[in-house]
């Protein structure tokens, strides 16, 4: 399977803000943005022209493509599936992101960024509804419950993702319970909820052409 295997630091930056790609550097002094926000490469800083229209759909989206990890290809089939279903197109996008289970493992804190849980699903380290699941994209619905499998309770990356996020707090969509290492995706989040700093119409439009 394709993924982004380089530096991830510079994706911030071409986006000009911070997408958490990299755990609690992120959140540190030593986060790029906050060294040097300016686009990468030799020519970063001469970067000043004003996005219009086709550039600000396309940055929209490799923004959201890049927050969540997801490929073209991918992200493509994401789009189609918001636009079949009911509802409003662009935040029915946004939910079907936030509704993976390794964006819920980030989300509840076993994992510092989404890539690690990423890695963490793959390796078969959480159960869903009591069940070994080992498929990131894997879709919860309104009431699952994810939780870490027992033999990888004492999984030095999980107990150090619990330790750095447990002053943060979880998303009002999502229950945890920290004693039992588990967690319920108790509703669908709204888009107040989410509170995503992108402007997913634009991608709407962008598709839409």
């Amino acid at each position: 399977m394709a993924r982004y295997v380089g530096p991830v630091c510079r994706l911030c930056r071409r986006e000009g803000m911070k997408l958490f790609l990299k755990g609690e550097r992120c959140y540190g002094e030593k986060c790029a943005i906050e060294r040097r926000n300016v686009p990468p490469g030799q020519h970063g800083k001469g970067r000043k022209a004003k996005l219009q229209g086709y550039g600000l759909q396309l940055r929209e989206k490799q923004r959201v493509k890049r927050m969540y990890g997801v490929l073209e290809r991918q992200f493509r089939r994401y789009f189609k599936e918001a636009d079949r279903r009911k509802g409003i197109t662009g935040e029915t996008l946004l939910q079907l992101l936030e509704s993976r289970l390794d964006n819920v493992v980030y989300r509840l804190g076993f994992a510092t960024s989404r890539s690690q849980a990423r890695q963490l699903v793959r390796h078969g380290h959480f159960l869903v509804n009591g069940r070994r699941a080992d498929i990131p994209s894997f879709s919860l619905r309104a009431g699952d419950q994810v939780s870490v499998k027992a033999k990888s309770v004492k999984n030095a990356s999980i107990q150090y993702a619990m330790e750095e996020v447990k002053g943060r707090g979880i998303p009002e969509w999502l229950e945890l319970d920290v004693d039992e290492r588990a967690g319920r995706y108790t509703a669908v989040p709204t888009k107040e909820q989410l509170n995503l700093p992108v402007q997913e119409q634009l991608i709407v439009e962008l598709y839409s052409k």
